[in-house]
C-alpha cells in the first residue's frame, strides 16, 4: 500500500519529462530498487497499470533493476554485501554496521517514442 505515493510521483515525473521531450508514447521506465527498500515489484506494476491508464504512459514496460544491500562495519572498516539476513560483519563479527547502499528507489530513465519514431513505424507497416 505504501507504494502508491511512489507510483504517483513516478507517473508525474514521467509525464512531465515525456512532455518536455515531445513524446507521443512512453515505452519503458527503468527503475532502480535497493534490496533493503520495502518495495514490491508486483505492487508497483499493479499501481502503474491503474494510474497510467488513459495517459501516453499506459502500457509502458517497467524494468526493475535490483541493487544489492552493502553495509559498512564501524569496528573494522569492512564494506560487505549482505548475504542472507545476517547483518554481522563477516570479517570481525561486529554488529555496529550501517547501510551504504541498497535502500534506493528511483526512476533512472524513461524510454519514449517521439513523432519521428511513430511516423517511421507507420511508413514501415
Amino acid at each position: 500500500m505504501h507504494e502508491l505515493p511512489f507510483v504517483e510521483s513516478i507517473l508525474s515525473l514521467t509525464l512531465e519529462h515525456a512532455q518536455k521531450g515531445h513524446a507521443k508514447r512512453v515505452v519503458a521506465l527503468n527503475l532502480v530498487i535497493g534490496d533493503m527498500a520495502s518495495i514490491v515489484d508486483n505492487t508497483i506494476q499493479f499501481y502503474w497499470d491503474q494510474l497510467s491508464e488513459g495517459t501516453i504512459a499506459a502500457g509502458a514496460v517497467l524494468q526493475f533493476n535490483r541493487i544489492p544491500a552493502v553495509f559498512y562495519c564501524w569496528n573494522c572498516g569492512t564494506t560487505y554485501q549482505l548475504k542472507e539476513s545476517n547483518l554481522v560483519c563477516p570479517t570481525c563479527g561486529g554488529s555496529k554496521v550501517s547501510l551504504v547502499r541498497g535502500n534506493e528507489f528511483r526512476l533512472e530513465s524513461i524510454d519514449i517514442e517521439g513523432e519521428e519514431e511513430i511516423a517511421n513505424e507507420q511508413r514501415n507497416v
